[in-house]
């Protein structure tokens, strides 16, 4: 039995649907990320489980008990937002004690200094106990949010983009330590995001959310190589996926919009079910893209390189086609330049009209 169980979970404001007969589950120990943009129902999902929204249909069950129309305060889960949410007028050993300190709990003041002082240690704050909250920096104060949710070992931890206020270098530092201190204690969270490589770093899985529906959730890597829809491809990847628009023809899918005055690309196949005449979107991601040497591939010309680091990312026009393609290290190429295309086999992917992902299997 899956440790947190969202089944058929709805949710609707008025004419806006936030969630959509979602099904999603979280295994016990895992850290699951959601990764989706604004809007796309994540901060609605989060507040679904942690009772703050009454879902409208749906059950949410933590640890085999329907917890859907229980009050948040019986839930034992912990919410780490954006915002901090600190008391401004204690000091940081304070407000990382105020959840122990509640009537609710009734922890004895010796083990909440013991409880207390351990999570400082994990957090590696423990040199600010007695510092005012208004003196923290950015980085320090989140710290001192996460704490407090994790003093009170909750039996869910619940994530709402709690970076995403900080600058990079903060933020590559405190995903760092989640993930440690998150494989290290062994809890249960779900953590939302819009950052992809935030998903990538993090998540045991992925679940990719798109206005309210659930489009996949698996591995990051196995999301990353085998997109189930459109919005999946496009959700992952810098510089982004190609996609480009092609047709079926005679046992071929053909560059739609090719011109023709020049024979088009073409990709033969040897199975896939495909209906003459209509329309796909052929998506392969950059670094699956690769040069021909000696005028073969597919001819094309270059528009601009730019260097990322040890990458470089190089853009080429093929017939009316803008293609990128990602190489390690430095490139030759110049601004003008003719270059031949070729695309790796078995790493490429034919998206239907609506979005969905055929089985393929390119000869060539």
């Amino acid at each position: 039995m899956s440790y947190l169980n969202l089944s058929h979970l709805s949710k609707r404001f008025g004419d806006v649907t936030a969630l959509a007969d979602l099904e999603l589950t979280v295994q016990e120990g895992e850290l699951l990320v959601v990764l989706g943009a604004t809007g796309a129902g994540k901060t609605t999902l989060l507040r679904c489980i942690a009772g703050l929204e009454r879902p409208d249909d749906g059950i949410i069950e933590l640890q085999g008990d329907d917890i859907a129309r229980r009050d948040p305060a019986s839930r034992d889960i912990a919410v780490v937002s954006q915002s901090f949410s600190l008391y401004p007028r204690w000091n940081v050993f304070d407000n990382l004690a105020f959840p122990l300190r509640s009537p609710r709990f009734k922890v004895p003041e010796n083990h909440v200094r013991s409880r207390v002082e351990t999570v400082a240690r994990q957090l590696r704050i423990e040199q600010l106990l007695d510092r005012p909250t208004p003196r923290l920096s950015g980085g320090e104060m989140q710290r001192v949010a996460i704490g407090r949710a994790l003093v009170r070992r909750p039996k869910l931890f619940l994530f709402d983009e709690p970076l995403s206020r900080l600058d990079d270098k903060l933020r590559e530092e405190l995903r760092a330590e989640i993930f440690t201190l998150q494989r290290k204690l062994g809890t249960t969270m779900l953590y939302v995001t819009h950052d992809q490589f935030e998903a990538l770093a993090l998540g045991d899985r992925i679940a990719v959310l798109n206005s309210g529906r659930l489009h996949q959730s698996a591995p990051p890597l196995h999301v990353y190589d085998n997109p189930e829809t459109l919005t999946v491809a496009r959700a992952l990847g810098s510089p982004p996926i190609n996609l480009i628009p092609v047709c079926f023809e005679r046992d071929q899918l053909c560059w739609e919009k090719a011109s023709r005055q020049s024979q088009p690309p073409r990709l033969r196949l040897t199975s896939g079910a495909y209906d003459e005449g209509l329309r796909y979107s052929l998506a392969v991601r950059p670094e699956d893209v690769v040069r021909v040497p000696g005028g073969g591939g597919h001819p094309g010309t270059v528009l601009s390189t730019s260097r990322n680091g040890p990458d470089t990312t190089i853009h080429v026009r093929v017939e009316d086609q803008e293609i990128h393609l990602t190489e390690v290290g430095a490139s030759p190429d110049q601004v003008g330049d003719s270059l031949g295309l070729a695309f790796r086999r078995g790493r490429l992917h034919v998206f239907d009209s609506r979005g969905q992902r055929l089985s393929e299997n390119f000869q060539s």
